[in-house]
């Protein structure tokens, strides 16, 4: 038995739960590394003032 990828694909339909899950990542304000080291190097800033 041969998988027919186009056919398959075009019956595919995503859940809804995975459509949520993705509003909500990336309606996430998450800090990276970068944000983190800027804000250490603000506040280390303002303590030599």
């Amino acid at each position: 038995m041969v998988i027919n990828f186009d056919e398959e694909l075009s019956k595919f339909q995503p859940s809804k739960e995975v459509e949520q899950a993705e509003d909500a990542i990336v309606n996430m304000n998450l800090k990276d590394m970068t944000d983190i080291m800027l804000e250490l190097m603000k506040e280390k800033g303002k303590g030599k003032r």
